[in-house]
């Protein structure tokens, strides 16, 4: 990229976010319907549900109060203040700080909380019942996240985010090519349960009984259930980008910035894939079963921590 479109890298980086957010779910409902034979939805059926939502008026209980209508807003806002502090790749970040990983985690804690709070505030047992699920999972998933995000700092020595994930030197991924693979897998399983994805949550399915994060927005409509929706794509889409950069080394000689731009766009599309991969030959598993999920993401974690030292 050119010195005088320098400056311009991470608005773009920021820009090419918000627009291709909503494709992640659409790949995702494509690789379920290829593998099990069927048509399936349009890949840009999520475009198409949040323009028909926002063409709608919200519809509130009488038993709601303001922190119902605050949490959509609320969850939007955390997700696009952590697309400005997290790289697209070496596009780099539109805000970098030390310690803006932990910047990063609370903003996802922040967006949680409001979350639970507003179904909490409509009065329903099961969306009390889907809080308090949420609230159990992310207590056992935000310390691994930490984690993760403090041993990658750790070995790059530096903990910004925009340098922990956007500026990997080749010679240093090639060096420990085990710790950075086995820490993107760690990040994969906690994607799969901040995301609420299969085996961990079905976000399609409709009985009251099984579900997390969906039961949770029930009561939403409108112009608010898409803003939740579309903060949900974009979760999904930080996850895979901070996969894309553990696993993509930062750019070189032999790769310019804008390559390295393209293909952490396409590691990110590819992560979504094995998402739909991933939840079309796995069953969701049963509650007690989902802490399993992050023992394992644990312990990969783990093993990384240890071969730093080995």
């Amino acid at each position: 990229m050119t010195a005088p479109l320098a400056p311009l890298a991470p608005l773009v980086g920021c820009v090419l976010s918000l627009l291709f957010a909503p494709l992640l779910p659409g790949i995702i409902n494509r690789v379920k319907a290829w593998v099990g034979g069927r048509q399936g939805r349009p890949l840009l059926q999520l475009y198409y549900d949040l323009f028909k939502l926002l063409k709608k008026s919200a519809v509130y209980s009488r038993h709601s109060g303001w922190m119902f209508r605050l949490a959509p807003v609320a969850g939007l806002a955390a997700a696009l203040m952590a697309l400005a502090v997290l790289p697209f790749g070496a596009l780099g970040s539109l805000v970098s700080f030390p310690g803006d990983f932990i910047f990063l985690a609370g903003l996802f804690a922040l967006a949680r909380f409001t979350l639970i709070l507003a179904a909490l505030d409509t009065g329903s047992a099961f969306e009390g019942m889907g809080a308090a699920r949420e609230a159990m999972f992310s207590a056992l998933g935000e310390p691994i996240f930490l984690f993760c995000l403090m041993i990658l700092g750790y070995r790059s020595g530096m903990y910004s985010l925009a340098l922990m994930l956007g500026d990997i030197k080749p010679v240093v991924w090639t060096a420990d090519w085990p710790f950075f693979l086995m820490l993107a897998f760690a990040f994969f399983l906690i994607l799969l349960l901040e995301n609420c994805r299969i085996p961990a949550d079905d976000p399609n399915t409709h009985l009251e009984l099984t579900m997390i994060h969906e039961v949770m927005i029930l009561d939403h409509s409108g112009p608010d259930l898409a803003l939740l929706e579309y903060a949900s794509a974009l979760k999904l889409w930080i996850f895979s980008l901070i996969i894309a950069g553990v696993l993509l080394p930062g750019p070189g000689e032999s790769l310019p910035v804008a390559g390295h731009a393209a293909l952490t766009l396409l590691i990110v599309f590819t992560v979504a894939a094995l998402v739909g991969l991933v939840e079309s030959v796995i069953a969701r598993f049963r509650m007690e079963r989902v802490p399993q999920i992050l023992s394992l993401a644990g312990s990969f974690v783990c093993l990384a921590a240890l071969s730093l030292w080995s």
